[in-house]
Parts: C-alpha cells; sequence; structure tokens
C-alpha cells in the first residue's frame, strides 16, 4: 500500500495529465514495477522461472523491460515507457526519471557487473543508450538520443552520440 500511495504522489508530480487517482492503475510505469517487485522478489530467492515469468508478463503488458535482477530505488517514474529496457545489473537510485525507449544495457557478454548504475534525481531523455558498467551521476541529465559509454559527473548534462558535456 505504501508502494502505491509513493507512485500516485509521484505521478501526480510528475505528470500533469493524471486528472483522477483511479488512473494510477493504468499508467505502464506503475504496472511494470509492481511485475517488476513481484519477479524481483522471486529472483532473489533463486526462483529464476518464475521470476522470468513475471518480468515477461509485465514487458509484454507495458512494453517496458525491467530484468528481475536489476535494482530500483525508490521513486522510479518511466514516463510513457515504451521500449525502455533495464538490464539484470542495472542500479537505479531514488528519483529517478526515464523516458521511453532508454536503454540502460550492456556491452560485456559476462557475468559480472555490465549495466550502468544510475544515482539520486537523474533525468534521462527519450531514446538514450547508457551502456555498460558506468555510472551516471547525482543530479545529471542524459539528453534525448544520447550514446552514454563514459560515466558522467554529479550535476553534468550530457548530450550527443557520443556523449560529451554540455
Amino acid at each position: 500500500m505504501k508502494f502505491i500511495k509513493e507512485q500516485i504522489k509521484l505521478i501526480r508530480k510528475k505528470d500533469p495529465a493524471m486528472k483522477s487517482i483511479l488512473e494510477i492503475f493504468l499508467y505502464p510505469s506503475f504496472i511494470v514495477q509492481i511485475y517488476y517487485k513481484i519477479a524481483h522478489f522471486f529472483y532473489c530467492h533463486q526462483h529464476y522461472f518464475l521470476a522470468r515469468y513475471f518480468s515477461e508478463k509485465g514487458k509484454r503488458k507495458t512494453g517496458i523491460e525491467i530484468h528481475p535482477g536489476a535494482m530500483i530505488g525508490k521513486n522510479l517514474f518511466i514516463d510513457h515507457g515504451l521500449g525502455v529496457v533495464i538490464g539484470e545489473t542495472a542500479i537505479i537510485k531514488d528519483n529517478v526519471t526515464l523516458y521511453h525507449g532508454v536503454t540502460l544495457g550492456g556491452i560485456k557478454n559476462t557475468k559480472e557487473k555490465r549495466h550502468p548504475t544510475i544515482e539520486d534525481n537523474v533525468i534521462i531523455g527519450a531514446h538514450a543508450q547508457i551502456l555498460g558498467d558506468i555510472t551516471i551521476g547525482r543530479n545529471a541529465k542524459v539528453g534525448s538520443g544520447a550514446v552514454v559509454l563514459e560515466d558522467v559527473g554529479e550535476n553534468k548534462t550530457v548530450v550527443g552520440i557520443p556523449a560529451r558535456e554540455k
């Protein structure tokens, strides 16, 4: 219940199009995070088939793919969401906003950490690709369509392909 209340407050703050509390149950960001929480529970208890099952159900329902092994903090908001991919070893801290088409992907085919870490209060624009075991620092912004292959410092804004500080 706490999660639902937090999400209502978050979505009301982030999306002025929300007109009623019941709309929360229609938001892909909310729906996929419910599936993620179930999948992550099973993943942490080494029930990998069930974890993947719930992860896949969430992906099919919302178009957002969150691997059950990813670590997600509080107040993640995925605006629109379609095409978002969050890899297995990704870490997303608190108060992060992702727009549609964002990929937090790996570039190595290994079992160790291979996906990005996103620190607190980061905003990642539509279709940005953040690839590899890199860190996006607190309060950073990643522009739409950027391809980020290196760490981004705190309070920095990066844009372009490859991403460069603005």
